[in-house]
């Protein structure tokens, strides 16, 4: 096991792609569970503080040390097993995620969990709960996670295969592969109608496996996966299409999204379902134009979308599409169609681009991302969109908007261009993320919470929820070694 201890050496475990920056003493570079353990035992007794770091593609601090030592997971990055007859893979958590697409596609396997940074790791994608364009259909990770090892504070390992182990009501009691009992009540949490990733999962009668899937590294240290696959489709329609007004992109979103929710209802395989329906307002497009001139020059909005076609129903689902794309004046002319494989990836990439240019453009400014990622319930997307438009015209900020609106989901970044307009966005944030609250979505759709947004937990949850959720954390791990700032504030 390597331990880096020189600060010239460890720079690069000190941010994230949030530019959240942070400070420790040392970085460890396990290569097995056992080095997970010993590392982990040490720490216990000498109250070492340890911070989980996958590939520090995170926005909200959560890999970022505060202290103590850096747990880097980049070494354990075997794909131990894909099983293309029971569907389903079992990796290290430093597996890249497209490295593991790329593993799995000649077995003609799916994995549809994509957040945005395809060099992520599974393991973090784990730990956050991680989503991205296809959760409009799939859902996000948690819905792929077969079984954990887990390495507990203590440096003890607990193994948990999903549809073994459950709460009894509010009562979860878990026994470690050594026999150690742990036993805690899980605060009854409230659903919401929207994707969330706030805070523990807490659910009466849940699965044991779901309380550490997005726990942001503060219950335990994640070693092993096993992930669910599914058969790749047999091909997808990909398109991007432009709009003359923020209104009929928004429209189109709208009308996407139900025919789609309607198809599953019926399960009618011939119909409109959309796999991704990703929204660019007009300025998230001007911010795109250097790179990608043939973006049409009326363009005030954009959407991208996807669906799962086979040869059969593929000439009949793109009439439907190019029906709705003209019921909300949809520029089909001028819009992108994809006709090969090389298109497709072509489109990804332009998704992901925008992302990359707004982290690209925080890190230049030497500021904090700002980036919203909150979610509302489907009936107040269109308002709630406008509204925000609106206050960040007025606090004078530039700004793009982006994100996952077929799941209500919501990614306003503001670009500020000084020290002064960094704090006015920074109170422009909060507000905007209480407003989503107040909303009944959330402000921590698919990135967690992590050390940036701990004061928005207080915000969404009652005082005596996050206090159960905190007992959890301290009956797993009394030391309070792991993840330290993250989630809630000590």
């Amino acid at each position: 096991m390597i331990i880096k201890t020189e600060q010239n050496e460890i720079q690069d475990y000190l941010k994230d792609a949030s530019n959240t920056k942070g400070f420790c003493d040392a970085v460890v570079f396990p290569e097995n569970t056992d080095d997970v353990i010993s590392t982990l035992k040490k720490a216990n007794s000498e109250k070492t503080k340890v911070t989980v770091c996958g590939n520090k593609t995170g926005l909200a601090g959560g890999s970022v040390p505060s202290g103590g030592i850096v747990l880097s997971t980049e070494k354990l990055n075997k794909i131990i097993e894909i099983n293309s007859i029971e569907k389903f893979a079992i990796v290290q958590p430093g597996v890249i995620l497209s490295n593991f697409l790329n593993e799995i596609k000649p077995a003609k396997l799916y994995y549809p969990p994509d957040p945005t940074e395809l060099n992520c790791f599974l393991g973090g994608t784990v730990a956050t709960n991680a989503s991205g364009s296809k959760t409009f259909k799939y859902g996000p990770t948690r819905n792929f996670v077969l079984g954990v090892e887990i390495v507990l504070p203590s440096g003890e390992l607990l193994s948990l295969e999903r549809g073994q182990i459950f709460a009894n009501g509010n009562e979860l009691v878990l026994i470690t592969n050594s026999s150690h009992k742990y036993k805690f009540q899980i605060p009854l949490v409230k659903p919401l109608p929207t994707k969330n990733t706030a805070g523990y999962f807490c659910k009466e009668n849940m699965d044991a496996i779901d309380l550490f899937i997005g726990s942001e590294g503060t219950l335990g240290i994640i070693t092993k996966l096993k992930l669910k696959l599914l058969d790749a489709p047999s091909s997808i329609l990909s398109a991007v299409v432009f709009f003359n007004s923020e209104e009929d992109g928004l429209n189109f979103i709208e009308n996407s999204r139900d025919r789609s929710y309607n198809s599953r209802k019926i399960n009618s395989k011939n119909s409109i379902d959309a796999l991704a329906l990703e929204f660019f307002d007009k300025l998230a497009l001007n911010f795109l134009r250097e790179d990608y001139p043939n973006i049409p020059i009326n363009a005030n909005s954009a959407v991208w979308f996807e669906q799962e076609i086979n040869e059969s129903s593929s000439s009949q689902i793109t009439d439907l599409w190019i029906g709705l794309i003209e019921k909300h004046n949809g520029d089909l002319a001028n819009s992108w169609i994809a006709l090969n494989e090389k298109d497709k990836v072509k489109f990804i990439e332009f998704r992901h681009r925008i992302s990359t240019k707004v982290n690209e453009y925080i890190s230049l400014k030497n500021f904090r991302k700002l980036g919203t990622d909150f979610a509302v319930p489907d009936s107040r997307l269109k308002k709630f969109y406008f509204k925000i438009k609106d206050d960040a015209k007025k606090a004078g900020l530039d700004y793009v908007i982006y994100g996952h609106f077929g799941n209500s989901h919501i990614h306003l970044n503001m670009l500020p261009k000084n020290e002064a307009e960094f704090e006015i966005a920074k109170k422009l944030y909060q507000d905007m993320c209480k407003s989503a609250i107040k909303e009944g979505g959330t402000f921590a759709a698919e990135h967690g919470v992590g050390k940036n947004k701990k004061q928005l937990l207080y915000e969404m949850y009652d005082g005596k929820i996050i206090n159960a959720m905190f007992k959890i954390r301290q009956t797993l791990d009394p030391n309070l070694i792991l993840g330290n700032g993250n989630i809630f504030i000590t």
